[in-house]
């Protein structure tokens, strides 16, 4: 059964008060034909709730638009939604990611996460590369997929609206990494299912790494909104030392957009519940709306907090990880890489659910306190305490 609109409808009662399910809801694609973001193909999904959010399908069929009945939620950055063919991936020393940088979801991977590195190259055995370079948060993030379908799917009277795609990150002499996506949501509801297998298609011995930049922005976000999540402690933060409240911002709440604000990051231990999903929400009181990200400990291990509360850039990204923020050289240093053989592959499972009112709040909130508190001062000392994630295992 669907509901929609305060009742509660079978198949053929839907049916039966419209000509085309795309009234109420559906998948649709098309087409943007302007600016920066000329020739993106993108699709669109209402879920008959008030819910749309949009999909795309040219940039690794992550998640741009979305907005709650009128309310935004997924962020507009100053770059656009910009076409892959304008990314320049090694441009300004590795930055050039932050000029494609944009929309609710930015998935970034698959074989290096976080800040440039150099590193060896030695396990796709080929003389000439000795090293790879790897610029800000990798280069899925601007590659097109092949989109292998769309559209809805009926299970009796339950109507599933789906999208599923292919994005292939390989090179002659390097890696083969295929990441296969899919992403659902049942009509009538506010869940967006994502669930992601990364999968090694060539024979190389190939590293991965991977994370989501999931960036929120008003009128969710504003001042006073609250960052709820079961943080055990507090493992590291950019700014710690000297300059830790310099900003006069700390990890619970949010204050208005700053001007000259420079980013805070902050990495969370976070405890599962009994099913092993950590839940991390970001809520305004004020305007009695939420949004909550839902992932496995055992698939994503670590969680940054990012600030980015610049005028102009006003955002708050919730990234959960594979790996530790100390990057790809320490993750091999500590032994800690994923490394995948031929035909070895990752599942991710993530859901990303709207909370449409203050009782969906106060559930996810009471949800949260029961796995674990958090800390009570803004400013907690991080543990510097990385635990060890395991040989080649996130």
């Amino acid at each position: 059964m669907v509901t929609l609109y305060g009742q509660t409808l079978t198949r053929r009662e839907i049916a039966e008060r419209s000509g085309s399910l795309g009234q109420f809801a559906g998948v649709r694609l098309m087409e943007l034909s302007d600016g920066v973001e000329r020739g993106i193909r993108m699709l669109e999904f209402r879920s008959g709730t008030g819910l749309r959010f949009t999909v795309l399908v040219d940039r690794a069929m992550d998640i741009a638009d979305c907005e709650y009945r009128g309310q935004a939620i997924g962020w507009h950055s100053p770059a656009g939604f910009r076409h892959p063919s304008l990314h320049e991936y090694e441009g300004e020393g590795g930055l050039a990611w932050a000029r494609s940088f944009s929309g609710l979801m930015v998935t970034c991977g698959l074989d290096h996460i976080l800040f440039m590195n150099e590193v060896p190259a030695d396990t796709y055995v080929y003389g000439p590369k000795q090293t790879v370079s790897h610029s800000l948060h990798g280069r899925v993030g601007t590659i097109p997929a092949r989109l292998s379908g769309y559209g809805e799917r009926w299970d009796g009277d339950r109507c599933i609206l789906w999208a599923e795609g292919i994005v292939q990150q390989s090179a002659v002499f390097g890696e083969d990494l295929h990441l296969v996506r899919r992403i659902e949501i049942e009509m009538g509801t506010n869940d967006i299912r994502l669930t992601d297998r990364v999968v090694n298609h060539g024979f190389y011995r190939t590293p991965h790494m991977y994370c989501y930049h999931i960036n929120v922005s008003y009128p969710l976000l504003d001042e006073g909104a609250r960052y709820l999540a079961p943080i055990e402690e507090v493992v590291w933060a950019a700014h710690a030392g000297e300059d830790y409240q310099r900003q006069g911002v700390g990890y619970r709440t949010a204050p208005a957009p700053q001007t000259d604000f420079h980013e805070q990051v902050w990495q969370h231990e976070l405890v599962a519940d009994p099913d092993g999903e950590v839940s991390v929400a970001l809520v305004n009181d004020r305007i009695g709306l939420g949004f909550e990200v839902v992932t496995r400990k055992d698939q994503f291990p670590c969680l940054y907090e990012w600030q980015n509360y610049q005028a102009g850039q006003y955002a708050l990204g919730i990234e959960p990880a594979t790996h530790h923020v100390l990057g790809n050289l320490a993750a091999r240093e500590r032994g800690e890489m994923i490394w995948l053989a031929h035909g070895e592959e990752r599942r991710y499972d993530t859901v990303m659910r709207i909370l449409p009112d203050t009782a969906a709040i106060a559930d996810a909130e009471a949800r949260i306190r029961a796995v674990s508190g958090q800390p009570d001062e803004d400013y907690p000392e991080p543990s510097g305490n990385h635990r060890p994630l395991g040989p080649g295992s996130a």
